[in-house]
């Protein structure tokens, strides 16, 4: 790699200070977090990646590395998950969390990268965004946009499958994210629906940040590829020992505290607010989901709703879906951005005028073996995430079939 030109790196402005590391970055200096990246082999991701800035000799060949090591790193989970190449170290293969802690390495080495040139804080923004989308394979969407669904010649449908990022690490910072392991273990495979069609199941992440929603990361990574699905489902992890079809998405926030510990209360912000409805609704074929054997969780049509109905003032919980006029308080997923996820990916499909099955799914927890309170895995754990992965393809499956 080209290095940095001495003259021109003299006769540079001063690069401004770098940004100070995230409440995320920071927990990096766990021992769990060093444990997780050491026993996967991901502990040389981030200083491979600082390597590769320090050799940049301008923004573009910064660029560059960047996506090149964003790309590479989603690439390396993914192969590491589906049990291509080496392993890198004795943790579970299928273990979504090395993922997560070698991003934040590769992140908090872009933070504080000093280079020989000067780089506004806006440029280092726009980096560590494509690092961001990059490494959690919103780049990487197999869904060309040159075919419709179901046209003559689509010989292979697509599906596709978002997950999320462990989040209430200080909970339990040992935690992983079903969800996330899921889209690892699924991106780009093949699935054979009941009705003989082959659909490839394309896969993402997206961070438990509520500023990030805000920003619309969700409609940037979605809006161009969703005309071209023939379904969609958005995954995260919700209730201990169930599967939800969640039926109705509300358009609130409750304000739990994220990934950087920040709250955000209220309506859920997207574009065109004049026109945002209350909820959108699941168009998943959630009595075919229910009703169909795909694995050992129970699976359940959650209609479960609060809002505060027209004319009120004081939130009501609603068993049986939102009355007329209601404001939303909290879809069946709640009001945290599993939620909301769900809202904006159900709002783009109909603002897009697309009538394809998707909505959102929620996991059981991910639960330890009750005996564990120390170590990073155990069997127990291993177990529950292969058998939420085996069912989460299975409803995938069910739910692309007939279309």
């Amino acid at each position: 790699m080209t290095t940095a030109n001495p003259v021109a790196a003299k006769a540079a402005p001063p690069a401004k200070a770098a940004p100070a590391g995230t409440v995320e970055e920071a927990r990096l200096d766990g021992a769990v977090p060093r444990e997780i990246l050491r026993r996967s082999g991901f502990d040389a991701v981030g200083p491979g990646f600082a390597r590769a800035l320090r050799g940049a000799g301008s923004y573009r060949e910064a660029e560059r590395a960047v996506v090149r090591h964003g790309e590479g790193l989603w690439r390396r989970a993914v192969d590491r998950v589906q049990g291509r190449g080496p392993a890198g170290g004795n943790l579970d293969r299928a273990d979504d969390r090395p993922l997560y802690w070698a991003r934040l390495a590769m992140t908090r080495e872009l933070r504080g990268w000093q280079p020989g040139f000067a780089v506004s804080n806006r440029a280092r923004s726009t980096l560590l965004d494509r690092l961001e989308r990059t490494s959690r394979g919103q780049e990487d969407l197999d869904i060309p946009a040159a075919r419709a669904a179901g046209s003559p010649g689509h010989r292979t449908g697509r599906v596709l499958m978002t997950g999320f990022d462990p989040f209430t690490l200080d909970r339990d910072i040992r935690i992983g994210n079903p969800s996330g392991a899921t889209a690892l273990a699924l991106d780009g495979t093949v699935v054979r629906t009941a009705d003989g069609r082959r659909v490839r199941i394309e896969t993402a992440v997206f961070p438990v940040r509520w500023d990030d929603f805000a920003a619309g990361t969700v409609e940037r990574a979605l809006r161009r590829h969703l005309p071209y699905v023939d379904a969609f489902t958005t995954v995260s992890q919700g209730r201990a020992g169930r599967i939800d079809i969640e039926r109705t998405n509300g358009a609130w926030r409750g304000g739990f505290g994220d990934n950087l510990n920040v709250g955000r209360t209220g309506l859920v912000p997207v574009e065109d607010p004049a026109s945002q409805p209350q909820w959108t609704r699941t168009s998943l074929p959630y009595k075919r989901i229910v009703e169909t054997p795909t694995g050992r969780f129970p699976v359940y049509d959650n209609t479960t709703v609060t809002e505060i109905p027209a004319g009120g003032t004081a939130p009501v919980v609603r068993p049986d879906g939102p009355t007329d006029g209601s404001r939303a308080r909290a879809g069946g997923g709640g009001d945290y951005l599993s939620n909301e996820i769900a809202y904006r990916a159900t709002l783009l499909r109909d603002r897009l005028g697309l009538t394809i099955p998707g909505g959102h799914v929620h996991t059981p927890v991910l639960e330890f073996d009750r005996a564990n309170t120390t170590e990073i895995t155990d069997p127990v754990y291993e177990r529950n995430r292969a058998d939420i992965v085996a069912q989460i393809r299975e409803i995938i499956r069910t739910a692309a079939a007939g279309k």
